[in-house]
């Protein structure tokens, strides 16, 4: 295998892991379970007179709930179906030919 081929795979091999790293899934799914878990813990922690605020409803604990849960659907999303490599390039003419 040749120096440039080797550096084209290589490339190739980071472009993939950097693909998987950004991928939005992993992304949305670790902000809503960060702030689904801050705003679980206001939620928990409310006095009386943020309840009677909104009515007898602890809308920090639903709502962080439901961002948690969103969340860790997104990264269960995303362990279960992980991002396909990109395929191989085609083959150029250049590449057919054998080496002299």
């Amino acid at each position: 295998m040749s120096d440039v081929q080797r550096e084209v795979s290589e490339l190739e091999r980071k472009s993939a892991t950097a693909a998987r790293l950004f991928d939005i899934r992993r992304i949305i799914g670790g902000l809503f379970t960060v702030y689904g878990i801050i705003v679980t813990i206001a939620g928990i922690t409310a006095s009386d007179a943020d309840l009677d605020k909104a009515v007898g409803v602890n809308v920090n604990l639903w709502t962080g709930l439901g961002m948690l849960a969103l969340g860790i659907f997104f990264l269960v999303w995303l362990k279960l179906r992980p991002t396909a490599p990109p395929p191989p390039p085609p083959a150029s003419e250049d590449d057919r030919q054998p080496q002299r």
